[in-house]
């Protein structure tokens, strides 16, 4: 009998979880199906794999398996330790309950009869073949303006999915999907709508689509998170003096409060008028305030800005003197 390292196959260590060893088949399974891949040996790989995950992802199988040893190559001819299929239960008939000699034995077909759990009538290479694969997962970007993000709002995609025909050969088909994008979405957000992936095979599941949401640029808000930033321009009497001035939000136009002696730079907030959340109520809108000078003065203008010097005892510079003495 020739010897196969099962954990070779799947890429795994001797020592790797039940669950890293199912995510190893998965990941070849899907990639040397007969009815996918490109490889000239992959029907071959595929029933590898198999037949090596069949052994492993059972208990009683795969401690049967790892007393065979790990000193043997791939491919090296071996005979396992004496008296060792009596330490497991064949199906009654099997040529290793007889003990007749495994020199014309598979090693999977062995493992096969184990316990009984070999299926009846498939015969091992095509029971093996015919185990369900799970679809494909697919992404896709869904690029969304700030108000349908706000808001909420459906959008078609129009994809193409693999789709196989009768005798396995594989084609893509489009596939247009309706999809709700929950009010509250924001940029780098991750939706999962199941089962809207690659079909899956022999009764596996079919997979999932992700759409990966992008949030356009908008020419006055900037999201971070689900709170918003806006540049809010005052002229030099508003912010010295302070003002009542009208500011956008998503929902329209409201009043802000711009306090005495607001200095530029300063965030002036107004609460739950960001973006909606999934679960319910709002982020912050917080408005950055930016000083600006009229760029075109009447005659009258720059007489007051020209009094306003004189009498004017305000040194924005002062504090470079202050520096400059503590030094």
């Amino acid at each position: 009998m020739k010897y196969k390292d099962y954990y070779a196959i799947l890429g795994v260590e001797r020592g790797a979880s039940a669950d890293a060893i199912k995510k190893a088949y998965r990941k070849l399974a899907q990639k040397y199906h007969p009815d996918v891949s490109k490889d000239p040996k992959g029907e071959e790989k595929f029933k590898e794999l198999a037949e090596a995950y069949q052994t492993l992802k059972d208990p009683e199988k795969r401690a049967a398996y790892d007393q065979l040893g790990s000193g043997f190559r791939e491919g090296q001819e071996f005979r396992p330790p004496p008296d060792w299929e009596k330490q497991f239960h064949f199906r009654e008939g099997d040529g290793a309950a007889r003990g007749f000699s495994f020199d014309d034995l598979d090693l999977g077909d062995l493992f096969e009869s184990l316990s009984g759990r070999a299926r009846r009538g498939g015969g091992g290479a095509r029971a093996r073949a015919a185990m369900p694969i799970p679809g494909e997962d697919y992404e896709v970007t869904v690029h969304l303006p700030l108000e349908d993000a706000h808001r909420g709002t459906q959008v078609d995609l129009a994809l193409e999915m693999p789709e196989y025909d009768a005798q396995g050969g594989v084609r893509r088909v489009p596939k247009t999907i309706k999809a709700r994008i929950p009010k509250g979405a924001t940029d780098g957000q991750r939706l999962r709508l199941r089962g809207q992936g690659g079909k899956g095979m022999n009764g596996g599941r079919d997979g999932d689509l992700y759409l990966n949401i992008v949030l356009h640029p908008h020419p006055l808000f900037r999201p971070s998170g689900h709170d918003l930033y806006l540049d809010l321009p005052l002229a030099p009497w508003e912010a010295a003096l302070g003002a009542t001035v009208e500011v956008p939000t998503l929902d329209g136009r409201v009043a802000l409060k711009v306090p005495p002696r607001t200095a530029a730079g300063r965030k002036l907030r107004l609460a739950h008028k960001g973006l909606a959340k999934p679960g319910g109520g709002e982020g912050d809108l917080y408005a950055i305030v930016e000083i600006v000078n009229p760029t075109v003065l009447s005659e009258r203008e720059r007489e007051l800005f020209e009094e306003l010097a004189k009498q004017s005892r305000f040194d924005p510079r002062g504090h470079f003197a202050e520096k400059s003495h503590g030094e």
